[in-house]
């Protein structure tokens, strides 16, 4: 009768409050979670950016002036000036090692920051891993 369902809203009442005292204590622990992760992110990102920093500087007084390759095409003029640079002549198929080091740091970065642990896998990258919710999920 009355009191049956009032029991029985009342219970469903207190398990929907112990489920949504759950579901804020996860979405804390993901909040921290996540803050961890960018804490982890940014300071890998300030190492990598002053390792390569640090070999640019370096290498450039090695190989200031001196043809680092042969481009197997002639770059667009705003491209010149990199490829080019601190060389002498006029061929622009020669290579300047600012040029390639640009190069080379834009093609192997990422790899470093998988191998030093930093970055995710594509794989999990493409699935979204934990701390993304599933494309089908609706927030209210």
């Amino acid at each position: 009768s009355g009191d049956d369902y009032t029991d029985l809203s009342s219970g469903i009442n207190a398990e929907y409050g112990g489920h949504k005292k759950k579901i804020e204590k996860e979405e804390e622990r993901l909040k921290s979670e996540k803050r961890d992760l960018s804490y982890v992110k940014m300071q890998s990102m300030i190492v990598i950016g002053f390792i390569f920093t640090s070999l640019m500087g370096m290498f450039n007084s090695i190989f200031d002036g001196r043809v680092v390759g042969k481009l197997p095409f002639t770059p667009i003029s705003f491209i010149q000036g990199i490829s080019h640079r601190n060389l002498s002549g006029d061929d622009y198929t020669d290579c300047s090692f600012i040029f390639l080091y640009i190069l080379c740091t834009m093609s192997i970065r990422q790899n470093i920051q998988k191998i030093l642990g930093f970055a995710p896998s594509r794989a999990v990258s493409k699935v979204g891993g934990i701390f993304t919710p599933p494309a089908n999920f609706k927030q209210s």
